[in-house]
């Protein structure tokens, strides 16, 4: 080993450890991308954006050529997950699957919320829209909405609805319902919808609101009862479940669904991970499973998701006004 070393001279052993270090600095600054994306989901499985995200990751992982970790870290109605990627570095390899709620309502009714949802994101992709479900255990006193809504105000207070997080979106939701109907109800807030759904079927919380994808199995299975949808008009899914405006006129909500990474991303890699997302969500198996969740995909720029991202955080900023909701 000592005779092979004499044979070179230090400049030479310094020029081939400047070009192995050259290569190993390529190798780990090339075309995006070229190393594992992380994509934190801010809840535990089971959420309509970790459903989601484990249909697309497939076929993201086949067009960038890269593997998609798809990684649940969830906590304070999303919170915890949404600070640390806000918190990443904006180099596209640790993106979010984000929603209305984290971005446009926990912002207005949580005070513990340590981002800011305008400027410590960079908007990759709105994916999908949409509505909420209300759903009954079947232990519960009532059996159809309308029934719900005069027993909450029968009984008031004692009503018992489960949603997945104090402050969150389907909670304001339901606060908004409530105000509209004329009841009231006690919130009783979870990390998630597989939790709900084992107390509601256990008899420990009456009802829930929730995206429809994560209840969706249980409700065609039987377990637990679909009383309403709060799209503005009846759905393909489910043909025969009432609109809340039947009962509550004009009433409605919808919520969406997109990916956003740190602020400060290139615009480049935004655009491509933009394009291979709208991609993913349009393939032909991943549109069918959407849309059975009662999903819409929606295929726009980053551009149409910082509009959205805008106009819905002032309009539920004065929504939480208008309902008097102080944050927690």
């Amino acid at each position: 080993m000592n005779y092979c070393l004499k044979k070179y001279s230090s400049v030479t052993v310094l020029a081939l450890f400047i070009g192995l270090f050259s290569q190993f600095a390529c190798a780990q600054t090339g075309p995006y991308p070229n190393r594992p994306i992380k994509i934190i989901i801010p809840f535990p499985p089971g959420n309509t954006t970790d459903i989601m995200t484990r249909l697309i990751a497939p076929k993201l992982q086949e067009t960038l050529g890269q593997a998609i970790v798809v990684e649940n870290k969830p906590g304070g109605s999303g919170i915890v997950g949404m600070d640390f990627v806000a918190k990443s570095k904006p180099d596209g390899y640790t993106i979010v699957a984000s929603q209305g709620g984290n971005m446009v309502v926990l912002p207005h009714t949580n005070k513990n919320v340590s981002y800011n949802p305008l400027t410590d994101f960079s908007s990759i992709a709105l994916s999908t829209l949409n509505y909420q479900v209300i759903t009954a255990g079947n232990q519960a006193p009532f059996k159809t909405f309308p029934q719900m809504v005069e027993w909450a105000k029968a009984n008031p207070g004692k009503m018992t609805v489960a949603s997945n997080g104090e402050g969150g979106f389907p909670h304001l939701v339901f606060e908004s319902l409530a105000k509209n109907a004329g009841f009231t109800f006690t919130h009783v807030p979870y990390k998630g919808t597989a939790q709900i759904v084992t107390d509601m079927i256990g008899g420990q919380v009456m009802a829930s609101v929730d995206g429809v994808s994560g209840p969706a199995p249980h409700i065609r299975s039987g377990a637990i009862r679909l009383l309403a949808i709060t799209n503005k008009t009846k759905v393909p899914e489910w043909p025969n479940t009432p609109t809340v405006s039947e009962t509550v006129p004009s009433w409605t909500s919808n919520g969406w669904f997109g990916y956003s990474g740190p602020a400060g991303m290139s615009k480049d890699v935004v655009q491509k991970l933009n394009v291979e997302i709208n991609r993913a969500m349009n393939s032909p198996e991943v549109l069918e499973k959407l849309k059975s969740y009662g999903l819409e995909v929606i295929s726009e720029p980053p551009e149409y998701y910082d509009r959205v991202l805008k106009a819905d955080y002032e309009r539920y900023g004065k929504l939480v006004k208008e309902i008097g909701y102080e944050p927690r």
